[in-house]
């Protein structure tokens, strides 16, 4: 029972042993709370990864390898085809002559953990690689620029990357050569990428020849001049700028190859000495790229720099005492920037999923980046821009079933970014416009956004009324689910479509719609048919026996088709029963879901599971997290629903730590497969901003630091969270927790454009707490550690 604002102080009924530690272990509250260093100790980091540097809205991006290789391939896509044979792939390697080949090693291996990367501090995106070698740390720092440092204007403007190689340290004691270089390998792209741990990168030896001659411009190299390596047609492949610390510059043919392909540039060994190149994404036309060439890299730098204060300004910050949290943050939103493209073909913006692998856009994950990254972050001007392309394109595709026709209101991947059609996206831009709408607040959207949010809920209910389709009736007939192609009755598409009915009929309620009344009892109907046809199926359903012989009930993931299948396959863990909780049509308190929890986190599989390698075995969680795609960890939201505060917070940082590089912040698909993306970012930021500011636990009310970790609590320190969107308005709270740690000041000023019906304060478990104070009045908790503000 919850009790109304009390003035008074505030006691902690059981004392605990010292700060940051919970109640006594037991099997679901470990002894030490989890935080972001606990969980890189479950985790070893991504390997192999590719990282994006680029220019938000820009059709190409330049992908650096986790050995400081780059990649600059322009046809991605099939947007950017015209564009095909123009790539290059430049291998960098430190060598202290020109004549050791071993940059053919380099460009072959897999990560062996030598060379580091991460992000200098700097406004600018500026991603660093550092070799250690022969008693000396080498560098390269590179960014990505457009002329003139704007936004683009069609989207396949001239894109460069320059590059400052550099002697960043020595060890001064130990006896070193006068000079030291990089050797430059110059070939075409040639690795393609996997999902597989270990096996995510395949380099293609036999496609790596250039197709063109290359030719220094002069046999007559002068390093304060520079040079410019040239195509036949003297269009500019990379040059060298004039200045810096190159005292020569050896350009010579690779082995067996006609055309010149490598190129060394020496530098004095002495720390601080450095040279710049400039690196076209096509070769360039020599006008436009002297021009680019003749601002330098610090001019550049500057123009840069300015240009990402200007994209990611904004009037929300989320900060916290543990810096590798907002670093993630903070980077997950440039990559967001970064994967979004301007089609020089049409003029229309789209969210695409991956920089290299998936440039295409798979709309329901895109979904998540829109809704759980940027919105929530209040990046609002982006997303509805984003959102623009499903709009004008509503109806255009056929729904992925036998059963369906075309129909006006569906929603789907738009044709030009279509990647494999999910009868989920449906339901995700759904969810999405309308989440939009509600975080926003902004009322021309809403106005404009309005009758295809009407459309898509009348696909929904007629869908809902086809008959004679192989499955359950009133609920949506089969279709294509997932990448397995495999038409079946998916709860994942079941849930999708009804999380975006129940967030449409949010939104028309509160505009007060005239046919709000009418879906939301669709939506109702929705609900209590499912669960009928749920309750139903599993009763089909094989038992299973937990660890201590209880008899537990595996939960279905698809009413009709490929039973058998789908629950050995990975997406049973990630697009399958566990999700359900999260889209409203199932209760984590519900049997059915314990037990499809306890299957994943304990059942029998877990003997046979064999950690960090395929993702493809029979799915488990480990340490709250899905081992396949992290992403799709549907399970925390069990663990958010009930309070289940260790298991939540487990599952969150396994997220932060797990599934994202702790050098460039970089995201996966899968643990060690597919990077380049913001897959499990997203999931990671909505979980964070939930255990502060939730919005979703009870409708109509909002609860503040119900599950927020105890790192964030730190005595001394105060943690940020300024004008986060949330249904009802923005909401900022800021935390500070004494020096000595028994007073605790939040600042709550909320600025409600609807006013929730309650607002509930909660109490984190710090030891030795005595005081809280809200905006300078000190309050007393009811039993259950909570007090309503209003």
């Amino acid at each position: 029972m919850r009790i109304p604002l009390l003035l008074g102080v505030c006691w902690i009924a059981a004392a605990l042993p010292c700060h940051g530690r919970t109640a006594p272990a037991t099997a679901s509250q470990p002894a030490i709370e989890a935080n972001y260093q606990i969980a890189s100790e479950w985790w070893t980091d991504l390997p192999n990864i590719w990282t994006p540097v680029g220019w938000n809205d820009h059709l190409f991006r330049f992908n650096v390898l986790w050995n400081g290789s780059i990649l600059a391939k322009p046809e991605m896509n099939r947007r950017s085809q015209s564009w095909a044979g123009q790539g290059l792939q430049l291998t960098i390697a430190p060598s202290e002559d020109e004549t050791h080949d071993e940059w053919r090693a380099v460009g072959l291996r897999h990560d062996d953990g030598m060379i580091r990367q991460g992000w200098k501090e700097d406004d600018a995106p500026v991603l660093w690689s550092e070799w250690a070698k022969d008693g000396l740390l080498l560098r390269s720092e590179v960014f990505a620029h457009l002329k003139g440092g704007g936004d683009v204007q069609t989207g396949d403007e001239p894109l460069y990357l320059w590059i400052r190689l550099s002697v960043s340290g020595l060890i001064e004691a130990l006896p070193t050569e006068e000079h030291y270089g990089f050797n430059l390998l110059l070939q075409a792209p040639h690795i393609t990428a996997r999902m597989s741990t270990r096996d995510n990168v395949r380099f293609r030896p036999e496609q790596s020849r250039y197709p063109r001659p290359l030719a220094p411009e002069s046999g007559d190299i002068e390093p304060a001049k520079g040079l410019r390596l040239l195509e036949g047609d003297a269009k500019v492949r990379l040059a060298v700028a004039p200045g810096g610390d190159c005292t020569a510059i050896l350009f010579s043919p690779a082995k067996n190859e006609p055309q010149w392909s490598k190129l060394h540039v020496r530098l004095p060994a002495k720390k601080g000495a450095h040279v710049d190149l400039l690196l076209p994404m096509v070769p360039g036309e020599r006008p436009v790229f002297d021009a680019e060439l003749a601002m330098g890299y610090d001019e550049a730098l500057r123009e840069t720099r300015r240009h990402w204060q200007k994209t990611l300004a904004g009037a929300t910050r989320f900060d916290v005492p543990e810096a590798d949290i907002n670093d993630s943050i903070r980077q997950s939103v440039r990559f967001s920037h970064v994967l979004t493209e301007k089609n020089p073909a049409t003029g229309k913006y789209s969210k695409v999923n991956g920089s290299w692998a998936y440039a295409d856009l798979w709309t329901t994950p895109g979904s998540m980046d829109l809704v759980m990254l940027m919105d929530t972050l209040g990046y609002h001007g982006m997303v509805e821009r984003d959102l623009n392309i499903f709009l004008e394109e509503q109806g255009t595709v056929k729904p992925p079933g036998s059963a369906y026709d075309p129909h006006p209101g569906y929603l789907s991947t738009p044709a030009l970014y279509k990647s494999i059609d999910w009868l989920a996206d449906n339901g995700a831009v759904l969810y999405t416009l309308a989440m939009h709408g509600l975080l926003s607040g902004d009322q021309a959207y809403i106005a404009r956004a309005t009758p295809a949010i009407v459309r898509s809920c009348e696909w929904i209910a007629e869908a809902r009324r086809k008959k004679n389709h192989g499955g359950y009736e009133g609920l949506l007939p089969p279709a294509v689910a997932t990448d397995k192609r495999t038409e079946i009755q998916a709860v994942w598409s079941i849930g999708w479509n009804y999380k975006g009915l129940a967030a449409a009929v949010r939104l028309l309620q509160r505009i007060g719609h005239p046919r709000a009344a009418e879906f939301a009892r669709e939506a109702d109907d929705y609900r209590e048919t499912f669960q009928k046809a749920m309750r139903d199926k599993s009763r089909q359903m094989p038992a299973w026996r937990d660890e201590q012989g209880r008899s537990r009930q595996f939960a279905p993931t698809t009413l009709a088709g490929g039973e058998k299948s789908e629950t050995r396959h990975a997406f049973y863990l990630d697009a399958g029963p566990l999700f359900l909780v999260f889209a409203g049509l199932m209760d984590a308190s519900d049997p059915l879901m314990q037990d499809a929890c306890a299957w994943f986190r304990s059942g029998p599989q877990h003997r046979f599971f064999r950690p960090d390698s395929s993702c493809w075995q029979v799915p488990v969680l480990i340490h709250e997290m899905s081992s396949c795609e992290p992403c799709y960890s549907w399970n925390v939201f069990h663990s958010w629903q009930q309070g289940d505060r260790s298991r939540f917070l487990e599952g969150m940082y396994s997220l932060f730590a797990g599934s994202m590089s702790r050098q460039t912040r970089i995201s996966c698909e899968t643990r060690g497969g597919i990077t380049g993306n913001v897959f499990s970012a997203p999931l990671a930021v909505y979980l964070a901003r939930l255990a502060v500011i939730d919005d979703q636990l009870q409708p109509d009310e909002l609860h503040l630091l119900r599950l927020m970790p105890l790192a964030w609590l730190v005595p001394g320190k105060t943690a940020f969270f300024q004008n986060m969107p949330t249904e009802h308005g923005p909401v900022t709270v800021e935390t500070r927790l004494s020096p000595d740690g028994e007073t605790l000041d939040v600042i709550y000023q909320p600025a409600f454009r609807v006013p929730p019906r309650k607002v509930w304060l909660h109490l984190p478990p710090v030891v030795g707490l005595k005081t809280v104070k809200v905006n300078g009045k000190i309050l007393r908790f009811g039993a259950d550690k909570s007090v309503a503000l209003q």
